[in-house]
Order: C-alpha cells, then structure tokens, then sequence
C-alpha cells in the first residue's frame, strides 16, 4: 500500500506552503525524513525527529534522526517502519527539522492507495509556495500574551541585600 501524506511548514505567513508526498507503507521514518528535506529544498545534513501526534497537535514520542540519549534508548527513524506509526487511526506526525532553526511540520497521513505498477516510490505529487530562507519564528504562549511580565513578583535579583536569603545556609 502506498501513503499519501500532506506536509505543512509552520509558518505565520499567509502563505500556504506544503508538499504532497507519496511513500510505500513499509519504507521508514527515514524515508519519509529524506523525502521532506528534499521537497522543500533542505540538503538533509541537520539533526530532526518526528514526534507522534492527536488530533490537536499535540506532540508525543519522539523518533529521531540519531541516538543521542546516554542509555542508548531512543527509538530511531531507521528501525521504524511507517505502518508501525501511523495508520487510519493515527494520521499525524510533526517534524521537526534542524534544531537551531526550528524548522516544524505538520505531516498529516492523507490517503491509503493501491501501489501503482511503473511508480517510483518516494514520490513528489504536489508543491505549494516558496521555502522562506529562514524558518518562520516561533512564539511560545508566554510571548503570545501581552501582559507577561517576568518579573512580575517586582523582585531585583541584582539587589542582594535586600533578598530573603541566607548565604550562608550550608
């Protein structure tokens, strides 16, 4: 069977910008990784991991690129088939690509379709809108709210005499 993806960059633009993608069910995480940084232009040389998803895109486990835990425990793109992770009733991944820039995709499993005889797979269906040069910024929900003050509790951490702490408590 062949998986038919749709793979959104996050973005605050007006712009839409995705790609659909077309994969075989048994080929890895791995695959679909190599598939994403090609059709949106990425040379594929950066650190990224899928991370299971809902409905409401909330991240869950992540499968990464490479095994960087100390126990050695993570689970890895390589070893994991598509079909082990996604399936009619689990349609969604987010992919998170270079971690200095934050590139983030929404990557939404959008058809289950026949094989079709003569078709290489991976293949590019469809390309939406231009790659910005550099990823889209992100903004936490502390950011998002214009009354977030950090200092609100109106302490002065440079101001040490007048802290209630004893330097000396050891």
């Amino acid at each position: 069977m062949i998986y038919r993806f749709r793979v959104i960059l996050d973005n605050d633009t007006k712009d839409d910008i995705f790609r659909d993608l077309e994969i075989k069910q048994t080929d890895t995480l791995e695959d679909l990784h190599n598939i994403i940084t090609q059709s949106f232009g990425f040379d594929g040389s950066e650190m990224a991991s899928f991370y299971l998803s809902n409905d409401l895109w909330e991240q869950g486990e992540e499968i990464s690129l490479f095994d960087l835990s100390e126990n050695g425990s993570a689970r890895l793109m390589h070893e994991t088939s598509l079909d082990s992770v996604v399936h009619r009733e689990q349609t969604k991944l987010i992919y998170v690509y270079d971690f200095l820039s934050l590139w983030t995709f929404y990557v939404e499993l959008a058809e289950i379709v026949e094989e079709t005889e003569g078709h290489d797979y991976p293949n590019l269906l469809f390309v939406q809108g231009q790659v910005p040069d550099q990823a889209p910024e992100k903004l936490f929900e502390a950011d998002q709210e214009n009354n977030f003050d950090e200092f609100e509790d109106g302490l002065d951490l440079d101001d040490y005499d007048n802290l209630d702490f004893d330097e000396n408590w050891n």
